[in-house]
């Protein structure tokens, strides 16, 4: 008689270990389909998980980071990125939505450089400028991809921009890495080399909502930037580095994006419509450092940003219109995403004053960007 109760007590600890070991998320990486491009190539998507809880769906189509999961007060995971339900849905046209731009991301004024004494020129898609690659930019090829199975699982992804694509010169080997890491930071690891002297400046386009819905004005932001790029009006920076003190670009200390975004006052905010500018860092090193931390007090959500590049682009989503609806029918209002953008300044090479963004043969260009999610109680 004392056999059964010993049985039936080892079953119920059995069965309630297996219980929580499927509670438990495993790390690791999953590829599925995304659908076929209308050239008929196959996109794939790519899974990454961490054991916190944390996935990051990935398509080599652009790079695009298709959702991103971040914990809220409660321990909620929950998608706090904009993007599209399809690979069709991209195809069609977004505002870079999650994808990886390049050869040159920001803008280079009227489409033309010289470099070594040649000019160049570009496609003028955006006022008359030349925007984050061109026509078809890094964000519209198909990228090979290579995963990398393990606790922070990680997808390679690797692209040859030929010489004399979208109107740059040399041969470009671009390598990006996506790791997802166990303290829920997705990684992004960017290389590339050339053939030929060219000009390089890579980032990611992300679209932030922390809450999950609704616009982002009531985001708070922390820049540790003292100085932003102003702008003429077509979004080209005039040469100038402006303190931010006193303006409306002051995010030194966490700020409400919603405060002062309709300050119609202040020219700057005129030409962006809000806010579209590059901030430049206070610690110009190359080590990385905290460029950003983004909160939003209804979930408790935080997300930083850490980088090893120089100026980050605050875009808060002002030419969303309402057009495009997006994952799981939700429509794109102005205001509902932020971007984070790091990279060198805008029109680099046209300025002489910027930071280089010149890439030699034999050199290899190399940065890094994290973005960390965590949560206030």
């Amino acid at each position: 008689m004392r056999i059964l109760p010993l049985v039936l007590v080892a079953l119920m600890a059995l069965s309630g270990c297996n219980s929580n070991n499927m509670n438990e998320q495993k790390a690791g990486i999953d590829k599925t389909s995304f659908g076929k491009l209308t050239d008929g190539r196959e996109a794939e998507l790519y899974t990454l998980r961490n054991a916190a809880g944390m996935e990051a769906k990935i398509t080599n189509y652009g790079g695009i980071i298709v959702s991103m999961t971040a914990p809220d007060k409660d321990g909620t995971f929950a998608d706090v990125t904009l993007g599209m339900d399809s690979l069709a849905g991209y195809e069609k046209g977004v505002p870079y939505f999650g994808a990886l731009i390049g050869r040159y991301g920001n803008r280079i004024a009227k489409g033309k450089f010289t470099l070594n004494g040649q000019e160049y020129t570009l496609a003028t898609n955006n006022m008359g400028n030349h925007l984050h690659g061109g026509l078809k930019g890094f964000d519209k090829v198909l990228w090979s991809a290579t995963p990398v199975d393990g606790e922070e699982p990680a997808l390679k992804l690797a692209y040859t921009a030929k010489d004399g694509e979208e109107g740059y010169p040399g041969n470009l080997n671009v390598e990006v890495t996506y790791t997802l890491q166990k303290d829920n930071a997705l990684r992004i690891d960017y290389k590339a080399t050339t053939d030929k002297p060219t000009v390089v400046n890579l980032t990611n386009h992300s679209y932030f909502n922390l809450a999950g819905q609704g616009d982002i004005l009531s985001h708070e932001v922390t820049l540790n930037a003292d100085r932003f790029l102003p702008v003429n009006e077509t979004l080209i920076p005039t040469g100038e580095l402006k303190p931010v003190a006193g303006t409306p670009f002051d995010f030194t200390k966490s700020t409400a994006i919603g405060k002062r975004i309709n300050d119609s006052s202040d020219v700057q905010i005129k030409y962006g419509l809000g806010y579209d500018h590059a901030w430049v860092l206070s610690d110009s090193s190359k080590t990385s450092k905290l460029a950003a931390t983004v909160y939003e007090p209804t979930t408790g959500r935080v997300m930083e940003v850490y980088t090893t590049e120089p100026a980050i682009q605050f875009y808060t989503g002002n030419f969303l219109d309402g057009t495009l609806t997006g994952k799981g029918g939700v429509v794109y209002q102005k205001r509902t995403g932020l971007c984070l953008e790091t990279e060198h300044y805008p029109d680099s090479p046209n300025q002489s004053s910027f930071p280089t963004t010149t890439l030699q043969p034999g050199e290899t260009y190399q940065t890094t960007t994290i973005y960390k999610f965590s949560a206030r109680k």
